[in-house]
């Protein structure tokens, strides 16, 4: 794996202006997952970060550049701990790092600390349909496509289908091939 991005846990002192300037829907990027118009305060994220710690249920990580340039983070979680399966997402923050393929490189990283350090069997997500740089970074970071959830979302009054992924242990699923269980 590349070196020129890392991720490392997020530290609550990472959480300042710029952190929470990711989550500002100015691109309409977050508008239709956080409810549109809606705001991101300190408060709000330090608090479901330490709720997230408390209870290890979910885990943020800081995605970096090698210069210690912040990108954007990758949550895993919630960490379903009696099936041994999370959610894990990714968001590039920065977007003049979008499309360099970044959120690949970190999702795979991610996807050996959900396995090695939180011993999850299964990680999966989903995003709608016309999220294709999304569903290629999944794709391309050992990740496949599910399921189809056909007009699961209704964005701006046309229906869209959820493009349902996931991406298993190899130590649990031992006949899982480079194309993840297909």
């Amino acid at each position: 794996m590349s070196q020129d991005v890392l991720i490392r846990p997020l530290q609550e002192q990472d959480i300042d202006d710029e952190y929470l300037s990711w989550f500002v829907n100015e691109d309409g990027h977050l508008d239709y997952f956080t409810g549109s118009g809606r705001v991101f305060t300190k408060k709000m994220v330090v608090d479901d970060f330490r709720e997230g710690l408390a209870g290890k249920n979910w885990f943020y990580y800081m995605i970096e550049s090698k210069e210690g340039v912040r990108i954007g983070n990758v949550k895993i979680g919630p960490i379903d701990k009696k099936n041994k399966t999370s959610d894990l997402v990714c968001l590039i923050g920065n977007r003049g790092f979008l499309g360099r393929g970044i959120a690949s490189k970190a999702i795979a990283m991610a996807n050996e600390i959900a396995f090695e350090e939180y011993d999850i069997r299964r990680l999966q997500g989903g995003m709608f349909e016309g999220n294709i740089g999304s569903i290629k970074a999944y794709t391309r970071a050992g990740w496949f496509i599910e399921a189809r959830m056909r007009g699961y979302y209704w964005i701006d009054g046309v229906s869209q289908d959820r493009v349902c992924v996931a991406c298993l242990n190899p130590r649990y699923f031992n006949d899982v091939d480079d194309n993840q269980g297909n």
